[in-house]
């Protein structure tokens, strides 16, 4: 064989397989580099949004044909309610029931609880007892049963006040004009005489304020005996 073009062979050989090497190579980083401007191209991804589930201060739900209770987003056993998730739920039912006539609501704090003393009450100062008589103390100012502003005969407001004012017959708490009535958005206010309270809280005379309880209770028993 001739040499000269046995060198020629190798060398078109070599010229091949380099171009081929070459080719590759060159293909393989415009391939990356597109990868690359892609990557650069796509929009970040947004973190992804956990919904919380928030049951609210109500919420019945049907598992499997048997309805469970939630309250406060703990759940109660309905057949057996404790007495204050008892008032907590007609609570809640109290603050549902304006919607039902079409009126606006407002959460009523009839059933609230007042909140624990922060420190020991203050023990009222002992009067010196006197010998000479005692003039009788003036009858309160009331406002007239006649003129009281009255709640919806069905309300439960005005049941309550119904069984507060049979409680309170006969007793010295009826001179003083003790009865209950309905504001405009569906809450509780209490009248002590001419003195007007927004919520049994806000009455300061314990023995005021445990009439009303009392009479919340009875309503309770008689309306909703088995919660």
């Amino acid at each position: 064989m001739d040499w000269t073009i046995a060198a020629w062979i190798a060398g078109l050989i070599f010229v091949y397989v380099f171009g081929l090497i070459e080719g590759r190579g060159k293909g393989y980083k415009k391939r990356k580099a597109e990868e690359e401007q892609e990557k650069q191209n796509q929009p970040p991804r947004l973190p992804e949004t956990v919904t919380v589930d928030d049951p609210g201060l109500l919420r019945v739900k049907n598992e499997n044909g048997s309805f469970t209770l939630d309250l406060d987003g703990a759940r109660v056993n309905p057949i057996s309610l404790l007495p204050e998730q008892r008032k907590r739920l007609i609570e809640v039912l109290n603050i549902m029931r304006p919607w039902l006539e079409g009126r606006s609501a407002s959460a009523p704090s009839v059933m609230t609880s007042p909140p624990p003393p922060s420190g020991k009450p203050t023990p009222a100062p002992v009067q010196p007892a006197s010998t000479s008589p005692r003039p009788s103390a003036p009858r309160p100012a009331t406002i007239a049963k006649e003129d009281r502003p009255a709640a919806p005969a069905d309300s439960i407001v005005t049941q309550i006040d119904r069984i507060l004012q049979e409680r309170l017959e006969g007793t010295p708490l009826e001179e003083r004009g003790v009865f209950l009535t309905q504001s405009a958005q569906g809450g509780v206010m209490v009248y002590v005489g001419l003195t007007r309270y927004n919520a049994v809280d806000e009455v300061p005379d314990p023995e005021v304020k445990a009439a009303i309880r009392a009479a919340i209770t009875e309503w309770e028993n008689r309306y909703t005996p088995g919660l």
